[in-house]
């Protein structure tokens, strides 16, 4: 199944667009190609923002694929100044989950989605974030894909996590993959724990990145376009 999105007072001409969460406005990029048949929601890592170069990249390529995009700042400027000078706003994946959940909740009164037709796309502490959401939305969130994600952070949210879950780690980024071989054994719902060879943990090296768009785009338009949670198929075989 395919959506559009109707005109509204929210959304720019340029895409920009400012999400209410709470008290506050979160700015963001929501771009959504015509009969989009989902649309994906980035969270990006500590230090980074809307802007992030790498899931600007991504986002490029699953826009090709017929998805939306929303990217957005998980902070507003205030915040991201204390937090540049304390760096505790950063690890607060619950305040973090909430600002996620907040513009999740603005996607679905905004438009015209209906089901599991949103997924997560999670980098580094956002992918914590991403899958404590997921957690609490539950089968409200169609997929969720997470790139040198930090899962740990989630730990105890992970076994309530309904929504498929692919985990993607560079070869070179063992810690991490460490954490995330940790996370794959709490998660009771479809999963999987990619290994991309000669990748680090910022996907920097040639083609590496590329390849993390093609495996999200393959997990997304096999997950996001599924009406009922209880008619998914198994995963895809490697």
């Amino acid at each position: 199944m395919r959506y559009s999105i109707p005109d509204a007072a929210e959304i720019q001409p340029s895409g920009e667009v400012r999400i209410p969460a709470r008290a506050v406005l979160l700015e963001g990029a929501l771009q959504f190609p015509p009969e989009a048949q989902g649309i994906v929601v980035f969270a990006h890592g500590s230090g980074s923002s809307r802007f992030s170069p790498r899931n600007q990249s991504v986002a490029r390529s699953l826009r090709s694929r017929g998805f939306g995009t929303l990217l957005f700042d998980l902070l507003t400027r205030q915040e991201e100044a204390l937090d540049q000078r304390t760096a505790h706003l950063r690890f607060d994946i619950g305040l973090l989950a909430e600002r996620l959940m907040d513009a999740t909740r603005w996607l679905l009164d905004t438009t015209d989605l209906g089901g599991p037709a949103i997924g997560y796309f999670g980098a580094s502490t956002g992918a914590g974030a991403a899958l404590m959401a997921a957690a609490e939305l539950g089968e409200s969130i169609g997929a969720v894909v997470s790139r040198g994600g930090r899962p740990d952070l989630a730990a105890t949210a992970l076994p309530r996590v309904k929504s498929p879950t692919l985990l993607i780690v560079g070869a070179l980024d063992e810690a991490v993959i460490r954490l995330n071989e940790q996370a794959l054994a709490l998660l009771s719902t479809e999963k999987r724990l990619e290994i991309v060879p000669g990748a680090s943990h910022l996907f920097e090296e040639p083609g590496t990145l590329t390849e993390v768009a093609r495996l999200a785009g393959a997990w997304f338009e096999r997950y996001l376009s599924i009406s009922s949670a209880h008619s998914r198929p198994a995963p895809p075989t490697p």
